[in-house]
């Protein structure tokens, strides 16, 4: 059996573990705040974010590396969204005092993992004893360049629709894991849907990519779905979308999946949530080009799933009917199960 951490103990451990630099960092976890220099023609994201034990996931299945991953990728994903790179990351965290420091070694290891794979420094945080759930709250820092960072609110009419990967894959590996119990060998079975869950990655290159490339005109990531992130662009853009059943990209795991939990694939790409790749809208006459782009720098596809038109909401069109679907996925507030 491990031991459990005091205070003084885990910030130590992981001043320990964090102990990467930037260059624009001036001072970093010591003092009460943290010192950053800036850069010019620059501008800073900044976004905050919070998984909570139970909810977001379950620790008798989830290994501490791997959610240390996931909790670092998701909140990084937002700035991918935006066309930035990240900087700078705080970690907040309440954590029971049942929790063995092994299982924090393991979860920091994961999260400063990702940190290196993109370039970002933990720079300080907080840490505090729970007598309820773990909490993870994330801040991190970003920048980019003041002329191409992008929002959900430009999506113009007649823009093409696109996402950056397979939609619904990690719903379907949640919900392979919580059937668990009766499907012991699920992470062998599906192992592509079981890492879409465990381990999603943030488009750091491809948003900057596309950023760049000054032919996208709004973009975020996919958190709570398509249904629901298209949603997001067309009300802030006040347009909107209409998408097309049979061009939303679907893995054939999730199919296979689909089957043996008897539910329409169509509903986890469209509702399932936490896929963060990237949803986009560019002009109708640079399709091609996107294409192309994307494959030569990066080796991978991207699909368009729609169009952007006048008025609101998000249709979808599916075997010549259409249902309007925005803001159709996971919502927190809402009542589950």
């Amino acid at each position: 059996m491990g031991h459990t951490l005091s205070e003084r103990e885990l910030i130590s451990r992981i001043r320990r573990q964090a102990n990467r630099t930037d260059q624009g960092l001036v001072k970093g976890i010591g003092d009460d705040c943290a010192v950053l220099r800036n850069a010019e023609n620059r501008l800073s994201l900044i976004t905050t974010d919070a998984l909570v034990e139970s909810v977001h996931f379950d620790i008798s299945w989830h290994p501490p590396f791997l959610l240390g991953r996931k909790t670092a990728s998701v909140n990084i994903s937002d700035i991918a969204a935006m066309g930035g790179i990240p900087r700078f990351v705080l970690l907040a965290m309440a954590v029971p005092a049942v929790v063995e420091s092994e299982w924090l070694t393991g979860f920091l290891d994961g999260f400063l993992s990702v940190l290196d794979e993109q370039g970002a420094v933990l720079i300080g945080g907080d840490t505090v004893r729970s007598t309820g759930p773990i909490v993870c709250s994330v801040t991190v820092l970003g920048e980019g360049d003041k002329d191409r960072i992008l929002y959900r609110h430009s999506a113009q009419v007649g823009d093409l629709i696109w996402v950056s990967g397979t939609l619904g894959d990690a719903a379907a590996g949640l919900a392979m894991f919580s059937s668990i119990v009766r499907r012991p060998s699920a992470l062998t079975e599906w192992p592509e849907l079981c890492k879409a869950h465990l381990d999603p990655t943030a488009e750091v290159e491809l948003g900057l990519l596309l950023a760049v490339s000054g032919l996208v005109h709004a973009m975020m990531d996919i958190s709570d779905g398509l249904a629901t992130d298209l949603a997001h662009i067309c009300e802030e853009s006040r347009v909107g979308a209409q998408v097309f059943a049979e061009q939303i990209p679907i893995s054939d795991q999730l199919v296979a999946a689909s089957r043996e939990l008897a539910v329409l694939p169509l509903d986890w790409a469209l509702r399932g949530g936490e896929d963060y790749h990237l949803l986009f809208t560019a002009s109708s006459t640079v399709g091609e080009r996107l294409e192309k782009l994307v494959y030569e720098k990066m080796g991978k596809a991207i699909y368009c799933v729609g169009r952007i038109v006048e008025g609101n909401g998000v249709a979808l069109f599916n075997s010549g009917k259409s249902q309007e679907i925005a803001f159709g996925g996971f919502d927190h507030f809402a009542r589950h199960g």
